[in-house]
């Protein structure tokens, strides 16, 4: 097996695998066309995952961009089969809140932040490379992949840190589909293996509401639940004030993003139904997926 890295990568979740490492980066074709030189099989799971950027194009560099000059260079080494890692934020919502799948209507004009944008033209893309090349890509659309072993960590995982280190005091409520992080793996063998070229899969678990994802965290490190419940209007403002800061300072992701409170306005519910049917795919409980979250951020000084 081989894996493709970036230089100067954090590598911890490689150590001690047999695979064999590929330095290169979704920028630069030349390093993928080395990367996928002789594989019968492509797993395309990278993407930059930030839901604010003061650089936007980097995002649309490498899922878009780098999407398709993956694919491309996949179909020039005569790959078999490739699974392509979209999102549920490529699909449409239903506006009662009832679970959406992979045929509720979508537009790009939908897409809230750079991220989401992103991920649908990528998506988009994926579908250009099969028709032009042939190249047989099975599309799979995890929800919000939660559990152990998120070093960096994603916008989801910090959300379970901060919440089980007591530092989530209010909230926007809103609704997400939580699935452990193992079962989104395990559905990818499964499209691989299963899934119809040309098919998209929602990879998916339990639709829970932010209170419910808090009251579970904190029910499992012995906390008080957050009761203050914040209206959008209020936060919209800090939202503001929040990235200019970023912005000069320069310290990352602000704590709050004008996307991200306007993607608090959405309930996003999704079915598996799909999957379930055609790939046998299968999801534990959200709690579990939660307690092995915790459990590993506490283990590695995420909180404490």
């Amino acid at each position: 097996m081989r894996v493709l890295v970036r230089a100067g990568s954090d590598r911890r979740n490689l150590a001690g695998l047999d695979v064999e490492l590929a330095v290169g980066d979704l920028s630069n074709p030349e390093t993928l066309r080395d990367a996928v030189a002789g594989a019968k099989a492509v797993f395309h799971v990278a993407a930059d995952y930030r839901l604010w950027v003061p650089r936007p194009e980097e995002i649309y560099r490498a899922n878009v961009e780098g999407t398709g000059a993956l694919l491309r260079a996949a179909a020039k080494a005569g790959v078999e089969r490739v699974v392509y890692t979209s999102s549920v934020a490529t699909l449409g919502l239903l506006p009662d809140g009832t679970p959406a799948d992979e045929l509720t209507p979508s537009a790009l004009d939908n897409m809230i932040g750079h991220y989401k944008r992103s991920k649908f033209l990528a998506e988009e893309e994926a579908r250009k490379v099969a028709a032009e090349t042939g190249l047989p890509i099975v599309i799979v659309n995890p929800s919000t992949p939660i559990g152990p072993r998120d070093v960096k960590p994603t916008p989801t995982g910090r959300m379970v840190a901060q919440a089980a280190a007591g530092k989530i005091p209010a909230f926007l409520d809103t609704g997400l589909n939580v699935v452990h992080v193992d079962d989104v793996a395990e559905g990818h063998l499964l499209a691989f293996a299963r899934g119809k070229p040309g098919e998209r899969y929602i990879l998916g678990g339990e639709n829970m509401s932010l209170s419910q994802i808090l009251a579970e965290i904190a029910g499992l490190v012995g906390r008080r639940a957050p009761r203050i419940r914040l209206r959008h209007g209020m936060v919209m403002p800090v939202a503001y004030i929040a990235e200019s800061w970023a912005r000069v300072a320069r310290r990352g992701e602000p704590m709050v993003t004008r996307d991200g409170v306007r993607m608090a306005r959405k309930w996003m519910y999704f079915s598996s139904a799909k999957a379930e049917r055609e790939l046998g795919y299968t999801h534990r409980p959200a709690i579990e997926a939660l307690r092995d979250a915790v459990a590993w951020f506490k283990a590695h000084g995420y909180c404490p």
